[in-house]
C-alpha cells in the first residue's frame, strides 16, 4: 500500500531517502528548517552535490510526488533524517533527533510508523525517542511501529546504494520490525535484516569503527615506517599479498559524517571499555598536524612561505567539506605569522583562500600538497605548474602520482608514510 510519509531533514540521507520514496508511488513531504533548502525543492533545485539526485529530484517534484515544507503535517510514516554532529567534547549531539521527535508529536495517530534513520548512540531510540512519542497520548509500543533503520551508503554512490545495499530494521518488537520491512521493500532490493533498536544502532556504529581502526592502524604504519627509512605503501602492498591481511590506505586524516563521529558515540557510552576505539579515533585525528609537522621539515621554515592545497573535500570526487581532515590542516598553517595559503577543489564553489585556477593556486608556491586524490587531478601537467612554482616541492598525503616522473619535471617529491634514512 502507498503511504504518505514524511521526511524530516533534507540533506544527504534525507532528501534521496525522500524522492527515492516517492519515485516509488508513496507521497512524501520533506521537512527542514532551512528555507533555502525547502524553496529550491519546491522548485525542483537541490543544493547538494550527488550523481543523478538532481534528475530525479525534478522529475518527482514535477510530478507532485515530493514537496517542502519547514514543518511537519499529518502522516502514514515519519522518517527522521536529521544531523546528529558531535560536541567540543566529543559527546553526540541528539538536540535534532529529539527536537525532531517532539516536532510531530502533534500529529501521530495510532497504527502511524516513526522511523530514525540518523546515526545515533546506542540506546537513542528506546531512552530518547519513546518517552517523546508517550506525549501523543498513545501507547507507544501497542499504538505505533517505531525503529530504527539506519542508512549505509556512500556520497556518489547514494541512489544505487539505497536500492542494492542490504538493511538493517530494529523495530521496538516483531511487529514494528515486519511493518517498516515491508515499507523499504518498495524500493531495497537489497537484503532486509530484523532485529531490536539497540542493535541496529550498535550495527551502524560498529560498521564505521571497524573502518575507522583499520584506517589508524594504517596511519600508525605510515608513522613507523616515516621512522625507519621505508616506504609504508610498500609494507601496505606485499603485507596485502597474504590471503587473509587487508590492510586499509593512510592518509592526512578520516572526515565525513561517519567514520570521523560514529566511534564517538561508542566511546562516550562506554569510556572505560571502547579503548582501542578511543585510541584510533585520537590517531587518526593527529594525522594533519602530522602533515604539518612534515610540510616543516620539508621547508624548514613556514613563516613567509606560500602552501598550495590541492582537494580540501573530505573524501574524493564530492562538494561534502563535514569532518573533513585538510580543514584541519588549514587552520593550523593559518596560524603561522605571515603565511599564504592558496586552495584549488574543482568541487567546492565557494571557500577561503580557494583559487577557481589551478594555475593561480600554484604560482610562487614554496610547497604543493595533495589533500584528496580528485580524480581531476590525474590530468594536472606538471609540466606547466613547474614554471609557476617559486621551489617545487610537493607532498603527497595519498600516494597518488608517481614519485620517479614527478621528479624528473624537476620537482621535489614527498610522500606521507615514506621515510629517508
Amino acid at each position: 500500500m502507498k503511504k504518505k510519509i514524511c521526511v524530516l531533514g533534507l540533506g544527504y540521507i534525507g532528501l534521496p531517502t525522500s524522492a527515492m520514496f516517492a519515485n516509488n508511488g508513496h507521497e512524501v513531504i520533506g521537512v527542514d528548517v532551512n528555507e533555502a533548502v525547502v524553496n529550491n525543492l519546491n522548485a525542483g533545485k537541490i543544493i547538494i552535490e550527488e550523481p543523478f539526485l538532481d534528475a530525479l529530484v525534478y522529475e518527482v517534484v514535477s510530478l507532485g510526488k515530493l514537496k517542502a515544507k519547514t514543518t511537519p503535517e499529518e502522516a502514514d510514516v515519519f522518517i527522521i533524517a536529521v544531523p546528529t554532529p558531535i560536541n567540543e567534547d566529543k559527546t553526540a549531539m541528539m538536540d535534532y533527533v529529539e527536537a525532531a521527535t517532539r516536532s510531530i508529536v502533534p500529529f501521530l495517530k495510532k497504527n502511524d510508523m516513526v522511523i530514525l534513520e540518523s546515526t545515533s548512540p546506542p540506546g537513542t531510540v528506546e531512552k530518547l525517542m519513546m518517552p517523546i512519542l508517550e506525549g501523543a497520548d498513545l501507547n507507544p509500543y501497542e499504538d505505533l511501529y517505531v525503529a530504527h533503520s539506519p542508512e549505509r551508503v556512500i556520497p556518489g554512490k547514494i541512489l544505487i546504494e539505497l536500492v542494492e545495499n542490504n538493511r538493517i530494521v530494529g523495530g521496538i518488537n516483531e511487529i514494528s520490525s515486519k511493518k517498516v520491512k515491508k515499507l523499504y521493500e518498495s524500493f531495497v532490493k537489497g537484503e532486509i535484516f530484523l532485529t531490536d533498536p539497540t542493535t541496529a544502532e550498535m550495527c551502524k556504529l560498529m560498521e564505521n569503527t571497524f573502518r575507522d581502526v583499520n584506517i589508524a592502524l594504517a596511519n600508525e604504519l605510515a608513522l613507523i615506517c616515516e621512522d625507519l627509512g621505508i616506504n609504508a605503501w610498500d609494507v601496505r602492498t606485499f603485507s596485502n599479498k597474504h590471503p587473509r591481511v587487508d590492510i586499509h590506505m593512510p592518509g592526512p586524516g578520516v572526515g565525513g559524517h561517519c567514520l570521523a563521529v560514529d566511534p564517538w558515540f561508542i566511546v562516550e557510552k562506554f569510556p572505560q571499555t571502547a579503548k582501542i576505539i578511543k585510541l584510533a579515533r585520537e590517531t587518526n585525528d593527529a594525522m594533519p598536524a602530522h602533515v604539518f609537522s612534515k610540510s616543516k621539515k620539508i621547508l624548514g621554515q613556514l613563516a613567509g612561505k606560500k602552501i598550495t592545497i590541492l582537494g580540501i573535500t573530505y573524501k574524493p570526487d564530492i562538494d561534502d567539506l563535514r569532518e573533513s581532515p585538510i580543514l584541519e590542516l588549514i587552520e593550523l598553517f593559518e596560524e603561522v605569522k605571515d603565511i599564504r595559503l592558496s586552495l584549488f577543489d574543482p568541487f567546492v564553489k565557494e571557500f577561503k583562500h580557494l583559487e577557481d585556477d589551478i594555475k593561480v593556486a600554484c604560482t610562487d608556491s614554496d610547497l604543493i600538497i595533495l589533500g584528496v586524490n580528485h580524480k581531476a587531478f590525474e590530468d594536472i601537467d606538471f609540466n606547466e605548474i613547474k614554471p609557476l612554482v617559486k621551489d617545487g616541492h610537493i607532498l603527497d598525503t595519498r600516494n597518488f602520482y608517481d614519485a620517479d616522473k614527478i621528479n624528473a619535471l624537476g620537482f621535489d617529491y614527498h610522500l606521507l608514510g615514506k621515510g629517508t634514512v
